[in-house]
């Protein structure tokens, strides 16, 4: 999640919570090693739970929503020869379930 998001989630239950206070609550996590920092081109940093493993991402072109893939598709760990390849960034682009799903009865209903 970004900031923004987490601050939405969290004035449901903490009201009057401030954007500054999720970022102090952010920085604490990372330097406590519980959060680890997800980067997507273009993209403000978002935050997820240390210690999940190798995964990778897909980015909702609609609603912004960034979703965990579980394991690495075509994984490849060699890099051209004599480089020392340490990891590497694989992201999906497209619409999630919900988006696609509303944007083919929107289709739908221009076709009508």
């Amino acid at each position: 999640m970004n900031p923004a998001e987490v601050l939405a989630i969290a004035s449901q239950s903490v009201s009057g919570i401030g954007i500054a206070t999720v970022y102090r609550t952010i920085k604490g996590l990372l330097e406590d090693g519980w959060l680890v920092t997800v980067d997507l081109p273009g993209q403000v940093s978002r935050y997820e739970q240390s210690g999940k493993g190798h995964h990778h991402h897909f980015h909702c072109r609609d609603c912004d929503k960034v979703f965990e893939m579980n394991g690495c598709p075509g994984h490849e760990d060699e890099g051209p020869d004599g480089f020392v390849v340490t990891g590497h960034e694989f992201v999906l682009y497209g619409y999630c379930d919900s988006c696609a799903q509303a944007r083919h009865a929107s289709t739908q209903d221009a076709i009508v």
